[in-house]
C-alpha cells in the first residue's frame, strides 16, 4: 500500500505543479491552506482517533474566483478531493460528511482568500417526524 500512496502523492504534486504553472500560485495555495486548516483543528478523540472538521469555507477574492472558474469549473471538487487525500494519508477521521464550499468575498484578508472550517453535523431523514407521505400525480395519496 505504501507504493500505490506514493504514487498517488506523486501524481497529486504533478496535478498541483501543473494546476500552478497555468493559473499562478492561488490553487496551491488555496491546498496548502485548506491542508493547514484541517491540520490545525485535529483533535485527538478517544481511543486514539483523531478527528478533524467537516466543513470548509473558501472565500475567494472576486477576480480570483472568477478565474479559477472560467479556468477550472470544477474548483470545489478538486480542494475536496484534495483534502480528502490529504486526510487519509494521515489517518485523520472526519466528522461528518465532507464538504468544500466555494465563494466569493468582497475583502479577504490577504488580498486573495480565506480559509475556515467547523463540524457541520449530518442530519438524516431519521431526525424528522415522520409526517404523511407527500401526495402522489395529480394531488392522489399513493
Amino acid at each position: 500500500m505504501g507504493a500505490l500512496s506514493a504514487l498517488e502523492k506523486a501524481l497529486e504534486d504533478r496535478w498541483e505543479a501543473l494546476w500552478a504553472r497555468l493559473r499562478g500560485r492561488h490553487p496551491v495555495e488555496l491546498l496548502d491552506a485548506l491542508r493547514r486548516e484541517c491540520d490545525g483543528n485535529a483533535v485527538v478523540a478517544p481511543g486514539g482517533r483523531v478527528l478533524v472538521p467537516n466543513a470548509y469555507d473558501v472565500a475567494l477574492a472576486r477576480e480570483v474566483h472568477e478565474e479559477l472558474g472560467r479556468r477550472a469549473g470544477r474548483v470545489g471538487q478538486t480542494l475536496t478531493d484534495s483534502l480528502a487525500r490529504h486526510a487519509e494519508r494521515h489517518g485523520y477521521e472526519w466528522a461528518g460528511p465532507l464538504t468544500v464550499h466555494v465563494g466569493i468575498c468582497d475583502e479577504p484578508p490577504n488580498g486573495r482568500y480565506r480559509v475556515a472550517s467547523r463540524v457541520m453535523p449530518h442530519v438524516s431523514a431519521d431526525a424528522f417526524p415522520h409526517a404523511a407521505p407527500p401526495p402522489g400525480p395529480a394531488g392522489l395519496t399513493p
